[in-house]
């Protein structure tokens, strides 16, 4: 994946962890900390994304380590699986990089009271009709627009816009992380041009690693956590995984080129242009953070509308409402996103600006940003992978706070560039493939599905196990896909 080995050290922590030592550059402030097994760090040593671990390590304000997870990969600036945190206080930046292009990319799973049997009969059916009524693809417009005023409302009040539209319930609020509305947003600070990218493509699906799977619960690891989940073996569900589509992309676009010269401006000496950043108190970084929140709940808002269109089609095949075949939301979690969050640092309590980019929020119990009904068992943690293998839910744990800032992966982690991805699947039918797996998949190319093939990807149960095994997340259930469409 990455343009050459990594040739820096890495010292064993322990089973899971490894260091990348402060000595490593002369400009480190803190160590770098990743996080993998025995197999998956010899995945790594090909790679540049640990060189970006330490390239982390030298931005101001930074607490603690530069970390990744054992989904990591190279990517813009930070690697993908990258986790920071800066202090304002102690002149920490806020980098879009750290954030990357797909601001507030996440994932959604809704669960029913359908099983597999019941739905093997119509499952051809179930993905063409999912197909045809979800848009896919790159710059696919949706049903829904909004003119630029109605947009800007969106932007500012996320997912509680939608329910005043009745495009969204309380429960749909209530189960999203931050309610679907960060705080702080400034529609007025994004750009004409990515209003005009976004106006028609919220509750659409996109392209790349974008997907909406009908999935069927496999097995249950923790029988309680998934009681309260609401989720049962041979259970059918759905995940969603998307983001903010192409008015994120144009706002972090924006930013970086606001940011051209910042850096400079204020003294900072970065290894990477790419980590282009601003002190999180300057007028650029509040200009970055405005922009940044109201993408963040476009994003929340695209996840509800294509959540909204599922449960639409699954009404017209199964010929009930969607309430009736109880198609609740589980739970929606960001991983693209910036927060100010308050950790336990040193033996004191600070307020710091927690980066994760292709990372999930994985709060543990007894946390007050928790839905009370998970309040005992932990946030929910949804993690993808492969459309050919399986998807996990997890609980976040203690181990992420005293280790992550409350994080852990976000999903396989690419193993394979889309350029030799295609290259590999070249005389292949991948929906072929798929569906001698059981699995149903449609996109709009070939090449779609070539770029997203089952090998492209880490095996996410191994990914799954370092998170389990350090303590930053606890295994609960594993999903395996039946149905996927993709743009």
């Amino acid at each position: 994946m990455g343009k050459s080995d990594f040739t820096g050290p890495l010292e064993r922590v322990n089973e899971y962890l490894w260091r990348i030592p402060r000595s490593y550059k002369p400009e480190m402030r803190v160590d770098g900390l990743i996080y993998a097994s025995d197999a998956l760090v010899e995945l790594l040593r090909g790679d540049q994304a640990p060189e970006q671990v330490a390239n982390v390590a030298t931005l101001p304000g930074i607490q603690v380590a530069s970390l990744a997870m054992p989904d990591i990969h190279w990517g813009y600036g930070f690697t993908i699986g990258g986790v920071c945190a800066t202090d304002p206080d102690e002149g920490g930046v806020i980098s879009p990089g750290g954030v990357g292009y797909d601001i507030n990319c996440g994932v959604r799973l809704i669960r029913s009271n359908l099983f597999y049997q019941d739905v093997k009969p119509f499952q051809q059916r179930l993905v063409d009709e999912l197909f045809k009524a979800v848009p896919t693809g790159t710059g696919r417009k949706g049903k829904y627009r909004f003119e630029p005023n109605e947009l800007r409302r969106l932007m500012g009040e996320g997912v509680p816009f939608l329910k005043d539209r009745g495009l969204a319930t309380d429960a749909d609020i209530e189960f999203t992380e931050a309610h679907g509305c960060l705080d702080g947003a400034d529609p007025d600070l994004v750009s004409d041009r990515a209003l005009e990218r976004g106006a028609s493509q919220c509750g659409t699906l996109g392209s790349g690693n974008h997907f909406l799977e009908v999935q069927i619960v496999d097995s249950i690891f923790d029988a309680h956590a998934a009681e309260v989940m609401g989720l049962e073996k041979d259970m059918v569900c759905v995940m969603i995984h998307s983001g903010s589509r192409g008015l994120g992309y144009q706002v972090c676009d924006d930013a970086l080129r606001l940011l051209r010269g910042i850096p400079e401006k204020y003294g900072i000496e970065l290894p990477d242009r790419q980590l282009a950043c601003a002190p999180v108190n300057s007028p650029e970084g509040s200009h970055y953070l405005g922009a940044m929140r109201a993408a963040a709940n476009y994003a929340w808002c695209n996840r509800q509308l294509l959540m909204w269109q599922a449960r639409e089609v699954f009404a017209r095949v199964f010929d009930d409402s969607w309430q009736s075949l109880q198609m609740g939301l589980v739970y929606d979690v960001a991983h693209n996103i910036a927060k100010f969050e308050e950790h336990s640092i040193e033996a004191a309590r600070k307020r710091v600006w927690v980066h994760r980019k292709g990372a999930t929020r994985a709060f543990p119990p007894g946390h007050p940003e928790i839905p009370d009904r998970y309040r005992e068992i932990g946030q929910p943690v949804l993690i993808p992978g492969d459309m050919g293998r399986a998807s996990w839910v997890l609980v976040g744990q203690p181990g992420s706070m005293e280790q992550t800032f409350g994080t852990t992966c976000h999903g396989a982690g690419r193993v394979m560039s889309r350029t030799k991805a295609v290259r590999e699947a070249k005389g292949r039918r991948i929906d072929q493939e798929l569906k001698q797996r059981g699995v149903i998949a449609r996109a709009q190319s070939w090449k779609g599905l070539a770029e997203e093939q089952p090998d492209a990807y880490k095996d996410v149960n191994l990914v799954v196990d370092v998170v389990h095994s350090a303590g930053l997340s606890k295994k609960v259930a594993r999903m395996r896909p039946i149905g996927v469409i993709k743009g």
